[in-house]
């Protein structure tokens, strides 16, 4: 934070411009890097719904999920 508040002094500039800069600069070195990782949600296969569940009602699956008949 030193060095930050010394090179603001040097140059005329804040602080909080020369903050701007490093993490702009940090940020557009980095990118590229660390390519990420693709991403799946796992998914799971239990048959069709029971019968009598209407997927397309959703009152009537709260109603079958509180219970309520």
């Amino acid at each position: 934070m030193r060095k930050a508040k010394v090179y603001a002094r040097k140059n005329d500039l804040t602080l909080t411009a020369v903050m701007e800069r490093a993490l702009s600069t940090y940020l557009a070195e980095s990118k590229g890097q660390h390519a990420a990782k693709p991403f799946t949600l796992p998914s799971f296969s239990y048959g069709p719904p029971l019968p009598g569940v209407d997927l397309d009602d959703t009152s009537a699956l709260l109603d079958l999920m509180d219970g309520i008949e």
